[in-house]
């Protein structure tokens, strides 16, 4: 037949060895990667000072470590953002640019859409960390959608309540009124008791005699860490020497700030959480947990797709 006459012709073979050269040489010299990082020692130096902000102490070199692979995550993710034309399709990314571009020129004159191409021109989107943040949000959702985390069954629930059900253990809560007498007064501290405690004053009767106290006067199903917050530990420890009973006035107690004369109204025992109790939010951590892992995994699958120098 014809057409097999025709494959012994040499363009014929120059043909199909040039296929094959091309496959060859496709994988035995493929393109090159993208490279991401290194980070700049300025860089580094702004994560550092960012974790001393946060935490009130420089980051150990493992944390550190840890920083800079997470901030090349960034980078990957921002650059594979770019590589699919989000910032093209976004109206945050956009009314950002046009917002810059004006702030630039406030006398312009120029339509939106014009703006929009200069700053791409100029490649405005690439140092504005509104717009990078935006990309990155945006790729880290189309990551999920890809790749959906597994769904938390009920099972799962209760059997992550089992494990950390100590996590859940729900302190006692005091519900309290009280009066406050401040420094300036504490010679009229012994006066004020014998008023209260003579008149039989309830919290409400007897407000005329306080001082002001910023966080104010009643708290209601406050756990020690609430109250301590709000009078300060020494406080709390006055309160436990007490040891409080429903219905009950107890005073002087003193706190921080000055003395107080207190009204227990009620006490609710410490005690075990019920399941009922936590599972919604047992339910969200273990989403939560979820979704950050398959995020990481996400990334990971990713990160190999770039040259990332650390």
């Amino acid at each position: 037949m014809k057409w097999l006459a025709n494959l012994n012709k040499s363009w014929v073979h120059f043909l199909v060895l040039g296929i094959i050269f091309y496959q060859v040489e496709a994988k035995v010299f493929p393109d090159p990667k993208t490279v991401i990082g290194p980070l700049s020692q300025s860089q580094q130096h702004t994560l550092q000072q960012r974790w001393l902000a946060d935490f009130g102490k420089f980051p150990t070199d493992q944390q550190t470590v840890k920083m800079i692979i997470d901030e090349l995550d960034r980078d990957v993710l921002f650059e594979r953002a770019l590589e699919l034309n989000f910032h093209l399709h976004d109206k945050i990314v956009y009314d950002q640019l046009i917002r810059n571009m004006r702030f630039l020129d406030v006398e312009t004159d120029k339509s939106n859409a014009e703006l929009f191409q200069e700053a791409l021109n100029m490649r405005l989107h690439l140092v504005d960390e509104v717009i990078k943040r935006r990309l990155i949000e945006n790729m880290k959702q189309r990551l999920l959608v890809i790749n959906p985390p597994a769904e938390v069954s009920k099972e799962k629930v209760r059997a992550a309540f089992a494990v950390r059900k100590d996590e859940f253990y729900r302190p006692v809560r005091y519900s309290i009124s009280h009066i406050f007498i401040n420094p300036e007064r504490k010679a009229e501290l012994e006066s004020v008791i014998k008023t209260i405690q003579h008149q039989r004053l309830n919290a409400a009767t007897a407000k005329y005699l306080s001082s002001p106290f910023m966080s104010g006067y009643h708290f209601q199903e406050q756990t020690p860490e609430q109250l301590a917050r709000s009078f300060g530990v020494l406080f709390m420890s006055e309160l436990a020497k007490a040891d409080p009973i429903a219905g009950e006035a107890y005073g002087p107690l003193r706190s921080a700030f000055g003395w107080h004369y207190v009204w227990v109204s009620s006490i609710e025992p410490g005690r075990d959480a019920l399941f009922v109790e936590v599972a919604s939010q047992l339910q969200r951590s273990l989403d939560v947990q979820e979704r950050v892992k398959t995020l990481q995994t996400a990334i990971v699958s990713l990160r190999a797709n770039y040259e990332v120098r650390r």
